[in-house]
């Protein structure tokens, strides 16, 4: 469970706060700790992406201790992209936020926040776990490959202090955190697809050199996305990049 309460490390510039995680929890020193950026140096995002993290936006990583599996931590980033959707929804004063497979949060169509969960054993069997957030909340990245937008865009002139967002952030990563340890992934998965962007939408995902294409109808029980092909049957995407629109030609 993320410790919503746990101390706060805050840098005015680092490369990142995924990375300053990675390092001490390499140290042998796993928190919990809240990692605080003012500005990142070397963002990232999945795959390996750079993550523009210019001032004004909220940087922040979580380092803590799971002694989970792999695979029930990988359900956590559900649970944090739902904990960033409720963080909109309340900054912009109504239910405004989706969620995009896998971890994607979206309001109009548009990306505001970038999630990162990387992770590493400790011995014991203890695993250190780094949850990476990121929210456009003064501007938004320019070099990302989809619509992405910064919440003071889409607020009406609202002012948005990074600490209120800090502030619900962290209660909200400590509720579905919470439920997602006491009641396993049923609930999160439940919410999550309660918000989903492009349910029943033609989609397309890209799993390296290969393209899928179909309708978008639900998520595994294990995170899975279900895509429903063209003859019926249905895929299983574990892991790759989906992109809705109508599908392409064979």
């Amino acid at each position: 469970m993320i410790d919503p309460n746990a101390p706060r490390v805050t840098f005015d510039e680092i490369d990142s706060t995924n990375a300053e995680a990675a390092r001490r929890a390499g140290a042998g020193d796993a928190g919990p700790y809240w990692l605080l950026a003012a500005r990142q140096t070397a963002g990232r995002g999945r795959r390996g992406r750079s993550w523009t993290s210019e001032s004004g936006n909220l940087f922040i990583t979580y380092l803590g201790v799971s002694d989970r599996p792999p695979g029930e931590i990988a359900l956590l980033s559900f649970a944090v992209a739902l904990a960033v959707a409720d963080v909109a929804d309340n900054v912009l004063g109504r239910a405004a936020a989706l969620v995009k497979w896998p971890n994607d949060v979206m309001v109009l169509g548009r990306k505001i926040s970038g999630i990162l969960l990387e992770s590493g054993a400790l011995g014991a069997g203890r695993t250190w776990v780094a949850v990476g957030i990121g929210i456009n909340i003064a501007s938004a990245p320019t070099d990302v490959d989809q619509p992405i937008a910064a919440l003071s865009g889409l607020a009406n002139g609202k002012m948005i202090s990074i600490e209120s967002v800090e502030q619900v952030l962290r209660r909200r990563l400590g509720f579905w955190s919470g439920r997602l340890e006491r009641e396993g992934f049923a609930p999160i998965r439940e919410a999550w697809l309660a918000r989903a962007h492009g349910m029943g939408a033609a989609a397309t995902a890209r799993l390296g050199n290969e393209e899928v294409a179909g309708f978008m109808r639900g998520l595994g029980a294990d995170g899975a996305l279900e895509l429903e092909l063209p003859d019926g049957r249905t895929r299983l995407i574990t892991a790759g990049e989906v992109f809705f629109g109508p599908q392409k030609a064979a």
